[in-house]
């Protein structure tokens, strides 16, 4: 008598926004982007899109050029920030070209219109792409400069119905300190939208989380580096943090 196989675990959303920074994908490079790190986390993506959700992602672009780095440096903020939201649509392009070699059908949307290269913004054509199956990139953050890509993640989840945004990072979750350079730090499971900007953990920027918590947006934070991890926190297994309300 043959066993049964196991019953999938059900997942926590049907459809989510995955938000990653510019440097997850420089791998152990200084600049750029490195091929195999992109593949590596292509491979996660297809993962979970192989389960069925519905995925849409934003990717910043910290690895190729930041607005407020380059503001501070004397150039003019709007300036750096339209360059800054040129680089996440380099990213996107790039991701977008990792999951075709997967075979995940994949738009890249930008709130910037060029269209020799990607789709514009138009909400209901996203929403479209997400019903039949397709990953989107949104790209070009919120085509406004002064906003950051987290600002921009926040928007698009809300703007795509999904239930949460998943923010891939270094570390498995939100910790009361840097886990790198304060080992005893301790690691929340959940924890609140307020407390979250009154200890001023860097999760999101301020206005991302006061966003999220305004329109009462789950934000979960995970460690993109364990192999099979989105899938398993999409699962409710493995190491996260989930912010809500309290």
């Amino acid at each position: 008598m043959t066993e049964a196989a196991p019953t999938p675990a059900p997942l926590l959303y049907p459809r989510v926004l995955l938000k990653i920074s510019g440097e997850a994908l420089m791998g152990d490079t200084s600049f750029g982007l490195h091929p195999p790190t992109v593949a590596r986390i292509a491979a996660e993506v297809k993962r979970v899109h192989d389960l069925g959700v519905e995925l849409c992602l934003v990717i910043g672009g910290g690895n190729i050029f930041r607005g407020l780095q380059g503001s501070a440096q004397g150039m003019e903020r709007a300036s750096a920030d339209y360059m800054g939201m040129l680089a996440t649509v380099m990213n996107a392009l790039g991701m977008q070209s990792a999951l075709e070699e997967l075979g995940v059908q994949t738009r890249v949307i930008s709130a910037i219109p060029m269209d020799q290269i990607c789709e514009p913004y138009i909400r209901r054509r996203a929403i479209r792409h997400l019903e039949k199956g397709r990953v989107v990139i949104f790209a070009a953050g919120t085509g406004n400069p002064y906003f950051t890509t987290d600002t921009a993640a926040t928007l698009r989840a809300m703007e795509m119905n999904c239930g949460a945004i998943m923010k891939g990072t270094q570390v498995d979750g939100v910790y009361t300190a840097d886990p790198k350079t304060t080992p005893d730090a301790k690691r929340y499971d959940r924890i609140s939208y307020d407390e979250v900007l009154i200890k001023n953990l860097k999760v999101m920027d301020a206005s991302a989380i006061a966003l999220a918590r305004d329109n009462n947006l789950p934000l979960i934070i995970f460690s993109l580096h364990q192999s099979g991890g989105f899938a398993e926190v999409l699962s409710g297994r493995g190491k996260f943090t989930i912010v809500e309300q309290s």
